[in-house]
């Protein structure tokens, strides 16, 4: 399926088309794009722009497809689209017939790629923090079979001062803690869905977003699934903030006062905020 040849009679040169397509590795996106055009599905039945019956009909094609794409290796390698997405389209008119092709109504290959991308990044970004977070319990484990080691310190190649494994350790606790702070960050802009924004500037369809937005994972338009990520962040940090109250206590003064020292204070603020 060609996404640009409707303007052309000839065929494209063969170098060029496989220069062009970008399937081999945009497949990636295969579950985000399935996800997305769902959501979209259910905006263009809630607006009336399909019928019920019709969007029952493609979203049940969908899910087969993001089924077959997930438990048959070589699904993707039977078809020779250009991208992701065509390859979704193709798939899904070959099992639910001409209806399929309503899916793309209201909808540009701009905004749906827009959301795919965001949808896609949001998962590795959630990936890549549980991974640190495991990382973390890991060396707080470490160091608390290593209390009381002690390990030279150097500074311009030269031994400095003596310092403990632990304290040692946990200095990269930290560097992974603003790595958790920045992937925050990242997150939040990333965390905005395009859908609906068509070509340019919106749909001539009255398609609401933020119902949108509730379809792909019941949230608001400016915060698609931002609750849901910070209680999974908060949940998986609670271990790791014990653990590093039990090695650095709060100092007596700290204890009067109620304060916490400023390694705790750092773990619960990045993992509890």
């Amino acid at each position: 399926m060609k996404l640009w040849g409707g303007r052309f009679t000839g065929e494209s040169d063969e170098f060029f088309a496989e220069f062009n397509a970008s399937f081999r590795f945009d497949r990636r996106l295969f579950q985000a794009d399935i996800q997305g055009s769902i959501a979209h599905c259910q905006g263009l039945a809630d607006a009336g722009v399909i019928a019920a019956s019709e969007s029952e009909t493609i979203i049940q094609g969908l899910k087969t497809i993001l089924e077959n794409g997930q438990h048959d290796r070589t699904y993707f390698d039977q078809h020779s689209a250009e991208d992701v997405h065509s390859f979704v389209e193709a798939r899904l008119v070959e099992l639910i017939g001409e209806v399929g092709y309503k899916l793309h109504t209201g909808r540009s290959r701009n905004d749906q790629v827009a959301t795919d991308l965001r949808l896609f990044l949001r998962e590795e970004i959630t990936k890549s923090q549980s991974l640190i977070k495991d990382l973390q319990n890991a060396i707080v484990t470490l160091a608390e079979e290593n209390i009381d080691t002690v390990i030279p310190g150097y500074t311009h190649l030269q031994k400095a001062q003596p310092v403990l494994f632990t304290h040692y350790l946990l200095a990269y606790f930290e560097m992974f803690s603003r790595d958790l702070q920045r992937l925050d960050e990242i997150f939040n802009r990333v965390n905005i869905m395009p859908l609906g924004s068509g070509a340019l500037s919106g749909t001539g369809f009255p398609i609401d977003r933020e119902a949108g937005a509730i379809a792909v994972e019941e949230a608001e338009v400016g915060s698609i699934g931002r609750s849901g990520h910070a209680q999974r962040r908060s949940a998986s940090g609670v271990k790791v903030r014990t653990a590093v109250e039990d090695i650095f206590g709060p100092t007596r003064n700290e204890e009067r006062e109620g304060r916490r020292s400023p390694i705790q204070a750092d773990a619960e603020i990045c993992f509890l905020n």
